[in-house]
């Protein structure tokens, strides 16, 4: 018996350390210990952002709402979706928002893959500036689980991690427009990073209409607030300019 407990130990230490930096996706843990990577930022601006895209069938939506609304917001991409759609990609720059990365595919990252998480970090992350000329300096982990193999090739990348203070759960299958508000606004303050979805890539069919639909409430309610609503790069989280 204490052999095998001794042999499993190792194995235990490894996972361990592999899951344990995951718990910053607890919303309550991230926000008191973890402000910075939770997206807290300027108390008089709201971050915009969207996940999963991009999406031909999806982004142009956004896009063109966001022009409406005058509003720029932060994408992050899916590497093997920007391969896909290098011109989408390029024009979603070019329309004046920020990209970032989201990894390469939306994996789930329950096993230690240390390897693999350092080529696909930076293959993302070296798509995205070869497509729009811009090096990505946001990185999202797929499902907000920013494990040590994931924080490490973040760093390796030179991408710093962030998540959000809150979402709209627009992945959900029969999601409304008017539940995604209540949802974001339930626990928005100033300051805060909002989660959506430009793309049901990784949803239920569909769900990305609902967050289409939710905008303009949510803009109005942000900007009643007193809020200016834009990119993470405008939030005051500091980051370089990179070319």
């Amino acid at each position: 018996m204490r052999t095998t407990a001794a042999a499993l130990a190792p194995v235990a230490a490894v996972a361990a350390a592999h899951i344990v930096p995951a718990a910053t996706w607890l919303p309550r843990f991230r926000a008191l210990c973890f402000p910075r990577l939770a997206g807290a930022g300027r108390p008089d601006h709201i971050a915009l952002t969207f996940d999963d895209g991009p999406d031909p069938a999806c982004t142009p939506h956004f896009l063109d709402e966001l022009d409406r609304l005058a509003v720029r917001a932060t994408f992050f991409v899916l590497g093997e979706r920007v391969a896909r759609y290098p011109e989408l990609t390029r024009h979603m720059a070019e329309r004046g928002h920020e990209l970032a990365v989201h990894g390469w595919t939306h994996s789930r990252p329950w096993l230690p893959a240390p390897g693999r998480d350092l080529r696909e970090t930076a293959r993302a992350a070296g798509v995205l500036y070869d497509t729009t000329g811009r090096r990505p300096y946001w990185y999202r982990p797929p499902y907000g689980i920013l494990t040590s193999g994931r924080w490490a090739a973040a760093r390796r990348a030179g991408l710093r991690p962030v998540l959000w203070t809150a979402w709209g759960r627009d992945w959900t299958p029969d999601v409304t427009a008017a539940a995604v508000h209540t949802t974001v606004t339930a626990g928005l303050r100033g300051g805060g990073t909002v989660l959506l979805h430009d793309s049901d890539h990784a949803s239920s069919p569909g769900s990305w209409r609902a967050a289409l639909a939710a905008l303009p409430a949510l803009i109005t309610t942000c900007r009643a607030a007193g809020w200016t609503v834009g990119p993470l790069s405008e939030h005051g989280l500091h980051p370089p300019r990179r070319a």
